[in-house]
């Protein structure tokens, strides 16, 4: 293969608040798994993550699984994703990257996973990367007819803005957004030549701890809390993007209500190699305040990033703050819909 598009690096998208109108653009599902580039070159097939990490050696059956199309020179732009039980699990990506080979290969076996592909970059050994996205992704359904293998699943696409916004407002459990391409753009290695916009929701949620700055006597995150059906109180994330002018009123509003133990659920961590004593300790609080906060993704019940401060709830009961408020993910019955299967 050209060692020029061995290296390549994807295609990335600049983060916008509206999907873009008019003609000429195409929109994709932004799926929420492991960016991967997949290339083959007859038995020799390598998996490539976005930063230009080797993936092959954690996901031993998508190899396998590539190796069995019939093309033997290709390369795929898409996304690893796993499903498992009635949801599709970013958790157990993560538990791939294992260094232990019989843990992988056992993982591979219980929780196989699979590629959405979205973009043809070569096939047969001719690039296609100068192609523009129309000759490419009719090139990319071509593939699919001559390559039907199981885990390789095709990507919707579409032109039809209101089907995107469809798929936007469904984004925030297997979806992660929606990506808008130009139709008549070539493959823009490396640069950020695509338009993102992701689902952005919102939860109440009760305060039942807080943890102090670095160095400093002051709040530096609040620790957000959700009912379960049994009424604990679990941990669920945190906030940081408190107004530093608010602060020291807030830690005194705050020291006045602290009282083990905070959370009757799952807790935050302790102490571990990575974190010191001093930046994992935080104080319980009396289960009594509400903040309403944005956020994009849950994983296992759980904000996979810090949320955004919006305002305080001091109309809202905490008992009504529960895990039902939290946007459930799209299960692989609702993934047949986007693939029309």
């Amino acid at each position: 293969m050209d060692k020029r598009v061995e290296t390549l690096a994807p295609m990335e998208a600049l983060l916008a608040a509206e999907l873009p109108d008019g003609p000429g653009w195409q929109y994709e599902p932004k799926w929420d798994g492991f960016r991967c580039i997949a290339q083959r070159d007859g038995d020799e097939v390598t998996l490539t993550s976005k930063s230009g990490k080797p993936l092959a050696r954690y996901f031993p059956e998508v190899v396998e699984m590539l190796r069995g199309t019939e093309e033997e020179r290709f390369i795929l732009d898409g996304e690893l994703i796993i499903p498992v039980g009635d949801a599709l699990s970013f958790d157990a990506l993560q538990l791939r990257l294992h260094p232990a080979e019989s843990r992988i290969r056992k993982l591979s076996a219980q929780t196989p996973a699979e590629l959405i592909a979205f973009d043809l970059l070569e096939a047969g050994g001719k690039s296609l990367i100068s192609k523009p996205l129309r000759a490419r992704r009719e090139a990319l359904q071509a593939f699919f007819v001559k390559n039907p293998v199981a885990g390789l699943l095709l990507s919707p696409a579409t032109t039809d803005r209101e089907t995107a916004l469809d798929w936007l407002h469904r984004s925030g459990g297997a979806l992660d957004g929606v990506i808008a391409k130009r139709c008549d753009l070539e493959y823009r290695s490396g640069e950020r030549a695509m338009i993102k916009v992701k689902q952005q929701r919102t939860a109440d949620c009760v305060v039942g701890g807080f943890r102090y700055a670095e160095k400093k006597a002051v709040v530096g995150s609040l620790l957000l809390g959700l009912y379960d059906d049994e009424g604990r109180l679990h941990h669920v994330g945190f906030t940081s993007a408190i107004p530093a002018k608010e602060r020291a009123a807030l830690t005194e509003r705050l020291e006045d209500l602290i009282q083990p133990p905070g959370f009757t659920g799952s807790a935050p961590g302790g102490p571990s190699r990575w974190n010191t004593e001093r930046s994992m300790a935080w104080k319980p609080l009396k289960p009594v305040l509400v903040v309403e906060v944005r956020y994009d993704q849950v994983t296992g019940r759980r904000f996979r990033h810090g949320t955004g401060f919006l305002r305080w709830r001091p109309d809202k009961d905490p008992r009504q703050c529960t895990f039902e408020q939290l946007a459930p993910e799209l299960r692989p019955s609702e993934l047949k819909e986007l693939f029309g299967a």
